[in-house]
């Protein structure tokens, strides 16, 4: 079982929010975000909390958690970005296979 729950994790993370409107709205978003987190940690970065003989995933919980690490909303401006970066990536593969052929 997950310790803090995600109503939790929730809570925390909208009381830390900027503006009215809350910063995440459902565990999706929360478990998306410790997901990055911990993709960062086994890559290399560094853990704001003691991270011995923890586990990835755990130590970013605890880090969203604890506040050192934070949601931001996504604006559309970031949403653009991506969908851009995703056409990009998509045209990119398909390069790929033409050249191999």
């Amino acid at each position: 079982m997950l310790h803090p729950s995600y109503t939790d994790l929730i809570t925390m993370i909208n009381s830390e929010a900027e503006g009215n409107a809350p910063a995440v709205n459902s565990r999706y978003s929360v478990v998306l975000a410790t997901a990055k987190r911990a993709r960062q940690l086994i890559s290399g970065g560094t853990a704001y909390v003691d991270s011995r003989g923890k586990k990835p995933l755990s130590i970013a919980v605890e880090e969203v958690n604890k506040g050192y690490v934070t949601i931001e909303p996504e604006t559309e401006a970031a949403e653009a970005e991506e969908a851009e970066a995703s056409a990009v990536s998509e045209i990119d593969d398909t390069m790929d296979l033409e050249e191999k052929e």
